[in-house]
């Protein structure tokens, strides 16, 4: 079999005759000069690194776990072709685990004054901006023997976006929502404060909707059926604070909390409510206001991206007085935060009159569904302190949402697979109790 390329080469390089007992100089040189030729011909015929031109292009954005595809454009501007290793480096949580290697090393061969593509596939694992870091290129000679290697800058960012898991719950809550609003067969008529038409009585009716001059001039008894009010504000607060950043389950409770925003967000623009959002701890974190129902998700989803949990203590007095100039109009306010006993006694509850006075409040927090799980664990001693200690977090986590509920505030307490859910139920609920 013929031997080609660098082993050829090398094969021919050992029959060369070698002094076996002390080699001479003039031996060494004899073996080591055709090999120095050889390297230093295959150094000049790789092409240069510096020259090449890099551009890219593909996604800009891709939801948490999905993938993203980022094409990068090679140009060889040079008269030689370029036989080169590529290695596109991007931060290490842009791969999952073990990936890295074989997403972002590539093969290429560009012949002069041509162009090739390779395209790097993402699959994030955290929210938030991912910026490319810097592209290494090895470029071989013929034999492969010696290689240039350069590394360029080639700018780009991926914006890791929440997954929004919860939009499965949305067309169940949709058809709910299409019931209160008598868009569907089953009339089922809320309480709310918009008269939408009048129709004949059947047993079972509340004699208090009932339209007596309607009734007069009709032979049968008119009642009067209701809708939900529209175009209402419900201001979505993120607290950011250090409660937020406990893991519940793989995720801090500020996921948990982003998702179950979002549903409410789609589920009250599709009911003609405005939405708006608010992120803070100390400080505003994102700010979402007078978006249309057609751009309000996905300016929250772009918001709520770059949020990180902040460990430092939420200033409710500053949260309270920023919510209260974000609503100069009563709306509804929904706090996603801690339902901790020190954070809301000492924190929330002596400021909570004034959001009350002027708006309605529902407040909605992640529970940790570990603590249910220890409260039913028996058999030994240390499950039974476990059992104890859970029987106690719950009851004064019973007690805090007693308090709140006691100053007016409807409260949700969920796991994080149950809170979207449970808090688009709760504002259903108040659409058909008349009081949104």
């Amino acid at each position: 079999m013929a031997l080609t390329g660098r082993a050829a080469l090398l094969a021919a390089l050992g029959s060369l005759p070698v002094g076996i007992w002390e080699p001479s100089w003039t031996g060494i040189l004899a073996v080591n000069a055709p090999l120095a030729v050889a390297c230093a011909c295959d150094f000049a015929l790789a092409a240069p690194v510096r020259r090449l031109g890099l551009t890219r292009s593909g996604d800009t954005s891709v939801r948490l776990g999905d993938t993203a595809d980022v094409t990068l454009t090679v140009t060889n501007p040079s008269r030689r072709p370029l036989r080169a290793r590529l290695r596109d480096a991007w931060p290490p949580s842009s791969w999952q685990p073990g990936t890295e290697i074989t997403a972002s090393r590539h093969r290429l061969t560009v012949p002069p004054g041509e162009r090739r593509r390779v395209t790097t596939r993402l699959s994030p694992t955290r929210r938030g901006d991912r910026q490319a870091d810097r592209v290494t290129i090895r470029s071989y000679g013929p034999l492969g023997l010696f290689s240039r290697q350069g590394t360029h800058k080639a700018p780009w960012t991926v914006r890791v976006l929440p997954p929004f898991t919860s939009r499965k719950h949305l067309p169940s809550k949709l058809a709910r929502l299409r019931e209160l609003d008598g868009r569907t067969s089953v009339l089922t008529r809320g309480e709310g404060t918009e008269f939408d038409s009048l129709r004949e009585y059947v047993p079972g009716d509340d004699t208090r909707s009932i339209d007596w001059r309607a009734t007069a001039r009709q032979t049968t008894v008119a009642v009067r059926t209701w809708r939900p009010e529209r175009d209402r504000h419900i201001l979505l607060v993120l607290d950011t604070g250090r409660t937020s950043a406990g893991r519940v389950g793989d995720a801090p409770r500020l996921d948990a909390s982003m998702d179950a925003a979002l549903l409410l967000a789609a589920l009250a623009s599709r009911a003609g409510d405005r939405v708006d959002l608010l992120a803070y701890d100390r400080k505003v974190r994102a700010l979402v206001q007078g978006r249309t129902a057609g751009d309000v998700l996905p300016a929250l989803v772009n918001a709520m991206a770059t949020l990180e949990p902040e460990l430092v203590e939420t200033n409710a007095r500053g949260l309270t007085a920023t919510a209260l100039r974000t609503s100069p109009r009563r709306s509804l306010i929904v706090l996603l935060t801690t339902l901790d006993a020190a954070p809301i006694e000492e924190g929330l509850l002596p400021v909570l009159s004034q959001l009350t006075q002027r708006h309605m409040v529902l407040l909605a927090s992640v529970a940790d569904p570990h603590i249910s799980e220890m409260a039913k664990a028996r058999g030994n001693v240390d499950a039974v302190y476990e059992a104890a200690a859970a029987a106690q977090a719950q009851s004064e986590r019973h007690r805090t949402a007693e308090q709140l509920r006691h100053h007016g505030v409807t409260v949700v307490d969920a796991t994080p697979d149950d809170l979207a859910p449970a808090l688009a139920d709760a504002y259903l609920a108040l659409k058909a109790a008349g009081r949104l």
